[in-house]
């Protein structure tokens, strides 16, 4: 995209950021092959099974066919009207170890296209797919895709995503000809647009180019009148202006195909509903009409509020407008490391960024260099000379700058909300097979993590063990093996295993540390007193709270941040078992200093001295992580499975019909969930299927914290 030509309004309007999203083998990858075929950006389509889509280029997501990293790239649909539209796509992964480059992705995106599959419906990843897209207030269109399966069911998908996603007010746009619960490959034909009420039949041989548009046959006409009248009544209901319109037309005026869209485009603008569309990519129908819809109903950057942020010195509120005229501002919401170095995603939301220019990050407090600015095609490269607001580009030459971060104007700072991402749960050592790669594992390791933010690793002083932690068996992998092929390191691991946590049990009060040495000059003096309690901490704040309660002149202002920070530094290093605590609250009640041996390192000391007993006090709660599991079966398998789960301390929460299968609800320890992978294959031939996210940290079994103490 030109910086000049897209600097009006005009031109802004037609940009169309978006994301596709669902649960792993919905089919994103391959409707996304399929846009870009359609939209002129490839000349041949690839195939996910056969490793050949645009879009999963790493040779990991090649061999496994799954996408494991968020690609960005860049096609042109003409609407309607004939006006061109530039549609920035991010194709995001769908299993849950990965669901850190959904929440990155949709944080800066403007729209989103979920898509489910007809047969399984609404899984477990499309809920949380639903609830982040929720989160950042994205519009989205619903694309119910594999129509062409056996077993496909449009109207059953399309109460399940009324009924099961939160804030879902879906809105039906098109509906399958000849595809249903006992239908066979190829009874599939082709799609009713019930806005133009025509049916839409597209030739497989011509890869889905020839569309056939005629009359609606007798047969489907009352039941596309039945869903005609659902859309309408859906938008009369969520639209005040249509609903005048609809009911002028009760009276004998027309309804124009116009005013159908103007109403889903402000519905699905506002978030109020998502229009429904259906199709099936793998055989090339319903793809152009959902680029229509994306061109037609999702929002354009003038489409979405200012972007909202805080001056990072004085902390008062201020705004930036999609406007290339405005200071700028932009976010780094996404690093990838390769040959050529670090390349870091931008999204500009106002303002210019030019290439060969010098950005602030408030954040850091520092300055960096914007090298070279690229607009990316999977792993494709095209060098520009500066990006506008609304464009989603790379950039070469940022130093400091992490996932989160804010680049803007030094002159005119702001500084936008960081992005939260989940707590790893499950952890393994690591270890160089060579002595002489110790360094560079840990340059590995360092550039892993600026990469992922669910990716961490840490060195036990005392063992001189590597631990990396993160999402999940497949997650660890699937790093170990980048560690091997991309960065030609041989390690060796050991066994996954689980990232406790842990709190207290018990209030205390007046807990008092010190810090007393006499040396031969000047010695050290402060003495600190403490309440501890547990507290649960909300969602993305520090996991310890701290209170001072001191009254004025007890100890002097300028030591309570150097006991602050001591206090927070020993809940992260761990309680008795060597886990980081949280769900902490410690209350500063009293001190002690002197005139002259009191100083900073002083209180840290004591401070310390004061949490340490504190703890000891209280006395520990291991916490372990908790996974919501989803497992779908046929029935003949389902007892064998339940029985499975609770025999790994699991708690059975619900269990209902999908279609032809049977669904079990669960949560369990992770502890007891490894290698299952392994087991239900076994117990079901390989025909049953599951899903596994973090839900919660819940309390251990007291014996397996009194086996981490050495207790007996």
């Amino acid at each position: 995209m030109d910086s000049d030509s897209s600097s009006s309004p005009s031109l802004l309007s037609q940009i169309r950021n978006i994301g596709i999203i669902a649960h792993i083998d919905a089919g994103k990858t391959t409707t996304t092959e399929r846009i870009l075929y359609y939209t002129g950006e490839i000349h041949r389509m690839g195939d996910v099974d056969k490793g050949t889509t645009t879009t999963d280029y790493l040779e990991e997501e090649r061999q496994r066919g799954i996408t494991i990293v968020a690609a960005a790239i860049t096609c042109r649909w003409k609407d309607r009207q004939g006006q061109p539209i530039t549609i920035n796509i991010i194709d995001t992964p769908g299993h849950v170890d990965f669901t850190a480059e959904v929440e990155r992705s949709l944080r800066v995106l403007d729209g989103a296209v979920v898509i489910f599959s007809a047969v399984e419906g609404v899984e477990a990843q499309s809920e949380t797919v639903w609830r982040q897209a929720n989160k950042y207030s994205v519009p989205r269109l619903c694309f119910i895709n594999k129509m062409d399966r056996i077993g496909a069911e449009f109207e059953r998908v399309f109460e399940e995503i009324s009924e099961r996603l939160p804030e879902s007010r879906p809105i039906p746009v098109f509906i399958p000809i000849g595809a249903g619960p006992e239908g066979s490959m190829g009874e599939f034909q082709g799609l009713i647009d019930l806005i133009g009420m025509r049916a839409l039949y597209y030739k497989m041989e011509d890869l889905g180019s020839s569309i056939t548009d005629t009359e609606i046959p007798d047969d489907m006409l009352p039941e596309a009148e039945l869903w005609r009248e659902r859309m309408v009544n859906s938008l009369s209901d969520a639209d005040e202006t249509f609903a005048e319109q609809y009911l002028a037309h009760l009276e004998g005026e027309p309804l124009t195909e116009a005013m159908i869209n103007q109403a889903l485009r402000r519905v699905t603008l506002t978030g109020k509903s998502q229009p429904v569309l259906c199709g099936s990519s793998f055989k090339y129908v319903g793809v152009q009409r959902l680029l229509d819809a994306v061109a037609e109903y999702l929002p354009s950057p003038l489409d979405r509020p200012a972007v909202v942020g805080h001056h990072p010195k004085k902390g008062t509120e201020l705004t930036r407008n999609p406007d290339p005229q405005e200071p700028l501002c932009g976010l780094v919401f996404k690093i990838t490391n390769d040959a050529h170095g670090d390349l870091s995603f931008v999204r500009v939301y106002s303002g210019i960024l030019k290439s060969s220019s010098r950005v602030y990050n408030p954040g850091k407090d520092k300055k960096e260099n914007c090298s070279r600015l690229y607009h990316i095609r999977a792993d494709e490269r095209e060098q520009i000379d500066a990006a506008i607001a609304g464009d989603i580009v790379g950039v070469v030459g940022l130093k400091e700058s992490v996932t989160g971060d804010t680049l803007c104007d030094a002159s005119n700072p702001i500084l936008l909300e960081r992005i939260e991402f989940p707590e790893t749960v499950i952890s393994m050592s690591i270890e160089p097979v060579s002595s002489a790669d110790k360094n560079k594992l840990a340059q590995t390791l360092a550039a892993l993590t600026r990469e992922d933010p669910t990716f961490n690793y840490k060195l036990n002083e005392e063992t001189g063990q590597t631990l990396i932690s993160g999402m999940g068996e497949l997650h660890l992998e699937i790093l170990k093996n980048r560690m091997t092929r991309d960065y030609n390191l041989k390690v060796h691991v050991g066994k996954p295993r689980v990232s406790y946590r842990e709190t207290i049990k018990k209030v205390v009060h007046g807990i008092q540390g010190q810090c007393i040495r006499q040396t031969g000059g000047s010695g050290l003096f402060a003495k600190v007193t403490v309440d501890m309690a547990h507290e649960v901490q909300p969602k993305g704040q520090s996991p310890v709270r701290f209170v001072n309660n001191l009254k004025s002149g007890v100890i002097p202002q300028e030591f309570i941040p150097a006991v602050e920070q001591s206090l927070r530094e020993c809940a992260k290093s761990g309680g008795q078992t060597g886990y980081p605590l949280v769900d902490v609250k410690v209350t500063l009640t009293n001190g002690q200093a002197h005139d002259v041996e009191s100083n900073e390192l002083a209180f840290r000391f004591a401070a310390a001295d004061a949490f340490d007993k504190a703890l000891r006090e209280a006395g520990p709660v291991l916490l372990e992580p908790i996974m919501k599991i989803e497992v779908v079966t046929p029935e003949e398998y389902l007892g064998d499975l339940m029985s499975d789960l609770l025999a790994r301390r699991a708690e059975i929460t619900n269990s209902f019909d999908r279609g032809r299968l049977r669904v079990i609800e669960a949560k369990s320890p992770l502890e007891s969930m490894f290698g299952y992978s392994t087991a239900i294959r076994s117990l079901s031939q390989g025909r049953a299927s599951y899903s596994m996210e973090p839900l919660e940290y819940a309390p251990a079994p007291e014996a397996k914290l009194n086996q981490m103490l050495g207790i007996e």
